[in-house]
Formats: C-alpha cells, structure tokens, sequence
C-alpha cells in the first residue's frame, strides 16, 4: 500500500468516525457554526420552504420557492485535464455522494488541455442529467463564457481550484488555494533554509494558468524582502505538463548555472518532481521547497533531498465544492455574494509532520463547511 493510498484510507476512516459529516445550511450567516456529527437527509433538508428569501434572489440556481431534494442532484467534478493534483477527487467525489445523499457525483476531464473539449464535455455531462458543475477551467481568460452558458441553462457551477483571469468570476464562487500567498510562503520557508541569503530559482506551470502569475508575484515578493539577500536567478515555466520536460529544463539549467544556485523553489507539483529528479542525478547541495504531496516529494522530504513542501486542499476543494453546488442547484439555498472567493487552505510538511498532516485538511475541511453554512449561504428552513 502506498503512502497516498494510507493518507486517502485515513481520511475515509475519519470521514466514517463522523470528522467530515455536516448538516446542512444555517438559515442566516448568526448561527453557532457547530457541525453535526452527520448529513441531513434530503427530505430533512428540503422542510421549512415556505420562507421568502429575497437577500439573494439573484444569485441561486433554483427558482424562488421551487426547492428540490438532494437525492436529486447530479454533481460533474470536471478539472481541466489529466494531471496528479486531481488524484484524490475520484475518492472525494464518492464520499460526497454518499454523505449529502446526492442522486450521483461524477470525475471527469478531457484527454488533454483544451477549453473547446472542456465545454464540449460540460455539454454532454448536461445531455446526461448532471445539473450541477465544480470545474476547473481550462484557460482563465475564457472560462468565464463558460460558467455563464451554464447559468444561463439553469446549472449551478463552482469554479474549484483555479478562478478566472481578472477581477471577474462568474461562477457563483471560487473554491482554490491563495496560491499567491502559498508560494509567497514556501519561497520564506526556503530562504530560512538557506539562512537568509543565496540564489533561488523559481520553477513552475503554465503561464496561461492565472495560478502561475500570482505564484510568481507571490515568490517575487518573498525575494523583495529580503532586501538584496536572496538573489532571483530565473523563472523556469511551462513545465508542468509531463515530468520528463520538467526534469529537463532543470537539468539543462544546472549544466549552464548550477554552481550559482542555492535552492529551488517548485511551485507546480510536475516541476517540483522534475526539480527533485534533476538535483538528485546531478548530485548537487541544492535545497529544494515544493508544492503538493505526491510520493517523490514526500519520499525526499523523508530521506532529507527536499526540505518541505506546500500542501494544498484538492480533495477538500472536491469534497466541499460538490457540496456548495448541490445546495444551490436544489435550490435550497443562495449565494450571499456572487462570485465570491474563499481560500482552500494550504499547510507547510517538513519533516517533522510529514506523516500526520491530513488531519490539518481535515480540519480545513469541515471548516470550510462551517463558513458556507453559516456565511457564505443563507438557506430555507
């Protein structure tokens, strides 16, 4: 059994204990924000309809006072396509049916990167019943086009993992990490390491992926700080795609330039892992920070090549996403805020938690849950 597939047997084993299990909406954001220990049923969940709720009229997928059971909903988790972020949202989407008692929760992406394929997919997922979306958007700049067509055929659609490009989301919220702040924090995280002083290199996505702007700013900002201290030598993007690319680029780099490098930040997990792979052939005392926790990072961080990583929340963003959109699809609950941002979480593994830091996403997780019910929502009953 793998680390992973111990990390995801788990997070199930405390999901079934009742960590991950939660009631639903509070009918206005003054509630304690307690969780119960399990998931209203549908039926529970579909009483006390008879409320005219006017705060938000606007920003709910269902019409006023047609509220439907969750036993009707059919959630589409669809990111933008094959990459190991996602590997736990196949799990996450199988708990979600199970604890919100959804009519079906699906996992699907196209075979490659590409906005047209994506919305011809959200299509034919539609044609088949599902009728609430969580979606990763393939280009951040036209996703937006897309969320709108979803609305306009009466769809509730969360935009999970990434927001769109600008100040504009037109999902009816934005579940990701602050990617900006993580990278910020682990580029810090790094500069400790290395005492304050030396030459990074930052390698990273794709720069179409509005992520990868702001992990950029986020490292530049870290290095600003340190007021001349730590030298940026390059940005290395456009990596992530597979890790043979990435470990190439790395290592290509460290031919012309290695010995002016003193550490790595990974702010991508296919860049990290080639940034791994590369240091360790080349056999180098470059420390490296990375993003995400697949086993070639955890591996490194436990055998001392990787002094950390910046873990994000994917099986959360799933897990709770899922949930957000068969509330507003059934129309038993309404945004407070269209478009709203809220912050997934993200937590710095060294090795001192490297094996017990679920139980933080877990933690996350159910307040996650907590801050739509009692802020984010209002909802009938």
């Amino acid at each position: 059994m793998t680390h992973r597939t111990r990390r995801i047997t788990r997070l199930l084993g405390a999901i079934a204990a009742g960590t991950l299990l939660f009631a639903g909406c509070s009918a206005n954001s003054a509630s304690s924000g307690s969780a119960s220990p399990e998931p209203a049923s549908a039926e529970e969940s579909a009483e006390g309809t008879s409320g005219d709720d006017t705060s938000a009229a606007d920003s709910s997928a269902g019409s006023a006072g047609d509220v439907m059971p969750l036993s009707e909903i059919k959630v589409a988790l669809v990111n933008g396509g094959p990459h190991p972020y996602y590997a736990s949202w196949p799990d996450a989407a199988a708990q979600a049916k199970k604890d919100f008692g959804l009519a079906d929760v699906t996992f699907d992406d196209t075979s490659e990167w590409d906005q047209t394929k994506q919305n011809a997919l959200l299509d034919s997922l539609a044609a088949r019943g599902y009728n609430a979306f969580a979606v990763f958007g393939v280009s951040p700049a036209d996703i937006n086009s897309t969320f709108e067509h979803l609305r306009d055929e009466g769809f509730a659609v969360g935009s999970v993992t990434s927001c769109p490009a600008g100040d504009k989301d037109s999902a009816y919220f934005c579940l990701s990490t602050d990617v900006e702040q993580a990278a910020y924090e682990a580029t810090k995280a790094l500069i400790d390491t290395l005492g304050g002083e030396g030459s990074i290199v930052h390698v990273t996505g794709l720069l179409v992926d509005s992520n990868t702007q702001r992990r950029i700013e986020g490292v530049e900002k870290a290095v600003a700080e340190s007021n001349g201290k730590i030298k940026l030598v390059q940005h290395i993007s456009d990596i992530d795609n597979d890790l043979q690319t990435a470990e190439k680029a790395v290592t290509d780099l460290l031919v012309s330039r290695g010995s002016e490098v003193d550490g790595i930040v990974g702010t991508s997990t296919v860049s990290a892992e080639g940034a791994i792979a590369a240091v360790k052939k080349a056999n180098l005392p470059i420390k490296i920070m990375a993003i995400d926790d697949t086993e070639p990072i955890l591996d490194g961080i436990r055998d001392g090549s990787v002094a950390g990583t910046m873990v994000q929340n994917p099986w959360g963003q799933a897990y709770v996403g899922a949930y957000v959109v068969a509330k507003l699809q059934s129309g038993q609950c309404t945004i407070n805020e269209d478009g709203i941002y809220v912050d997934s979480g993200s937590f710095l593994v060294g090795k001192d938690n490297v094996d017990t830091f679920d139980a933080k996403r877990i933690e996350k997780s159910k307040s996650l849950i907590d801050d739509f019910n009692n802020k984010y929502l209002t909802c009938k009953g």
